[in-house]
């Protein structure tokens, strides 16, 4: 198992982060979080976990350990896959999923694409106690700010999870005025943060 990939970004896309090791590019999956805090020419450490399949060999990568063992620990119950998995680390930080399991929150899990009541229900039996307690109050989806780009990488993001061209317009529009101010006030928007408030409006509008 490679546990995880050291080097220069050699490249960036929406899902995917090129880390150069040895002279070989590395593909790496992320989340829109993990890929906020990359930069092109910069050193990075990603913790990964590598899924085989018959035809493909897939390489995810994590901001730290905490991502990765909940990824690999999501994919315990049925039905969840690695792609699934991911996207509940893209809407949900490590310890927000903790908390959704802990206290059966239904909303939270039902905020990710791909998961209805009853897979959440059936996912909230299966994972509350495999998890884990929570371990503080990290709010959900925190990736490295971005001072520039938001937008784009917002509405890559939510094409990445699923959502047509036309809903990620819509989303992104709906969380502008958000970024806008923090903008205005001098700090730098977040990315993991505005796609959770992207994903509960569209999931109104549905």
């Amino acid at each position: 198992m490679i546990a995880f990939v050291s080097g220069p970004v050699a490249a960036l896309a929406p899902d995917i982060a090129v880390v150069e090791v040895g002279g070989i590019g590395m593909a790496v999956q992320c989340t829109p979080a993990t890929l906020a805090g990359l930069r092109v020419g910069q050193q990075a450490r990603l913790a990964t976990s590598l899924v085989v399949r018959e035809d493909s060999l897939t390489l995810y990568g994590f901001a730290d350990d905490d991502e990765r063992q909940t990824f690999e620990l999501l994919q315990t119950a049925s039905g969840v896959g690695p792609r699934l998995a991911q996207a509940m680390l893209a809407v949900h930080s490590p310890d927000a999923l903790r908390q959704a399991f802990a206290s059966a929150d239904e909303k939270a899990l039902t905020a990710v694409p791909g998961i209805g009541k009853k897979g959440a229900q059936k996912l909230l039996l299966e994972l509350k106690d495999r998890l884990g307690k929570p371990v503080g109050s990290a709010p959900a989806a925190v990736g490295a700010p971005v001072a520039s780009g938001w937008r784009d990488q917002l509405h890559a993001a939510l094409v990445g999870l699923g959502y047509a061209t036309r809903e990620a317009d819509e989303a992104v529009a709906s969380v502008a005025p958000k970024a806008e101010a923090v903008v205005a006030e001098g700090g730098t928007p977040q990315v993991g943060q505005l796609l959770r408030a992207a994903l509960q409006t569209l999931n109104r509008a549905r």
